[in-house]
C-alpha cells in the first residue's frame, strides 16, 4: 500500500503552493501549518535544499469526528500535503493517504472517516492545474 498520492504540475513553485492552498480550501480544508523546509534546513544546519513546503491541512468537521472516535488520533493530524520542486524545475504535489497512515488503528468507524479524508485529498491533488 502506498502512503501518498502525487501529481506533477507545470507551475512555478510559489504558484504551486498558492494553487495547492486554494484547492485545499475549496475542498473544506484549512492550512494550520506551513513549514518551509528549504529555509528551515538552511537556518538550522546550513545546508542548501530544494524548494519544499509542508502544508498541514485540516478539515475541521472530519478532524472533530476522528478525535471523537479516537482521542489519540491527534498524533496523526493534521494531514500533510507537500509541494516540492525537483531538478529541472518540475513541481510535484503529494498528499498523505490517511487510510494508509491510520491502518494500524483497529477502529472501523475511524476507517470510514479516513476514507472520506482520502477521497477529499485525492480531489485536492486532482484539482490542481
Amino acid at each position: 500500500m502506498t502512503y501518498h498520492f502525487s501529481k506533477t504540475i507545470n507551475l512555478p513553485f510559489d504558484d504551486a503552493v498558492a494553487a495547492t492552498t486554494d484547492a485545499l480550501k475549496r475542498n473544506g480544508f484549512g492550512v494550520l501549518t506551513q513549514i518551509n523546509v528549504k529555509d528551515t534546513l538552511h537556518t538550522k544546519i546550513g545546508v542548501d535544499f530544494r524548494p519544499y513546503m509542508i502544508l498541514g491541512a485540516c478539515n475541521p468537521k472530519l478532524a472533530y469526528e476522528a478525535l471523537s472516535l479516537e482521542d489519540k488520533i491527534g498524533t496523526m493530524l493534521p494531514c500533510n500535503v507537500i509541494v516540492q520542486q525537483h531538478d529541472g524545475g518540475t513541481v510535484e504535489i503529494s498528499a498523505v493517504d490517511p487510510v494508509a497512515s491510520m491502518s494500524a488503528i483497529e477502529n472501523p468507524k475511524l476507517g470510514k472517516v479516513a476514507t472520506q479524508v482520502r477521497e477529499l485529498l485525492k480531489k485536492v491533488v486532482a484539482d490542481i492545474a
